[in-house]
């Protein structure tokens, strides 16, 4: 891939408001006999710039692989948990409208300019809420993350939706804020 494509690529959720990925599913979920419809449909229906809905269209002509929504994979045999994600997404959007939800196979990274937290299943009774608080002192249910995730400094264990504190939400949001 070319230079000017990775960097297109990388300024898209910021400049159209959603990753190549997202625009991917997108376009999926529609049918175009024109390279040229799928383009405006992006410019008209979602206000994409001509460059950025061109290259997504044609990215999307190349990409072969099929959407799989990755969170109820994670959930398939661990359902007791996904309210507990459901709670943790809800408050984690509010706390600005720059974060992205990014499914991976077995957690959801949530950033903003970078990640600041993961979220995942871990056993069928535990869901592990990752957490990028560099310094910060393991102090009750925050833990150090240890071996669970090298892309958090702490891990916090959480089996009930009562198990969100407000001293949870508080390191969440501080995690949030130092993303920025």
């Amino acid at each position: 891939m070319d230079k000017a494509l990775e960097t297109m690529i990388g300024n898209m959720p910021e400049k159209t408001g959603k990753s190549l990925e997202q625009w991917l599913i997108i376009l999926k979920k529609q049918t175009f006999t024109k390279h040229s419809e799928a383009v405006n449909f992006l410019k008209k229906e979602h206000d994409v710039t001509h460059g950025f809905a061109n290259t997504i269209v044609h990215i999307s002509k190349k990409d072969t692989t099929k959407t799989v929504d990755l969170v109820s994979q994670q959930y398939e045999k661990k359902s007791d948990l996904k309210p507990i994600y459901e709670a943790l997404k809800t408050y984690i959007a509010t706390l600005g409208t720059d974060i992205e939800f990014a499914p991976k196979k077995a957690y959801v990274s949530v950033r903003r300019k970078k990640q600041f937290a993961i979220i995942q299943p871990s056993t069928k009774t535990r869901l592990d809420l990752g957490l990028n608080l560099k310094g910060k002192e393991a102090t009750g249910a925050l833990e150090l993350s240890g071996s669970f995730n090298a892309m958090c400094s702490h891990r916090i264990r959480l089996t009930t939706i009562e198990d969100i504190s407000e001293a949870i939400k508080n390191w969440i949001k501080e995690a949030y804020e130092a993303a920025g």
